[in-house]
């Protein structure tokens, strides 16, 4: 079984209401595997696209991070990148993302 740990906050200087940008700290343990270490940054706009009226881009993170678990091993995942970066990789992950919050 694997865990994820998601805590997101706001990115330095994103004090702007719902329009800043979030930092995500992600920890993945794999049962019987590794546990790995990741951070992940969230621009508002890609929020307000891939998860329309949600407050905070915990559960976005949390259901990205399962699509990449599903493609490869957590010791894959690069250790810090932009959310947007899962679709330069998987082309299917904005539509996915869109689907799962419908």
């Amino acid at each position: 079984m694997t865990e994820l740990d998601v805590v997101c906050r706001r990115a330095a200087g994103g004090d702007r209401g719902d329009r800043g940008d979030w930092t995500c700290d992600i920890t993945v343990d794999v049962e019987g595997g590794s546990t790995t270490r990741h951070a992940v940054t969230v621009a508002a706009g890609d929020l307000a696209r891939l998860d329309p009226g949600a407050g905070d881009p915990h559960l976005l993170v949390d259901r990205s991070f399962r699509f990449l678990l599903e493609r490869e091993s957590n010791a894959s995942i690069l250790r810090s990148f932009d959310l947007m970066e899962i679709a330069r990789y998987f082309p299917e992950f904005e539509a996915t993302m869109r689907k799962t919050t419908s």
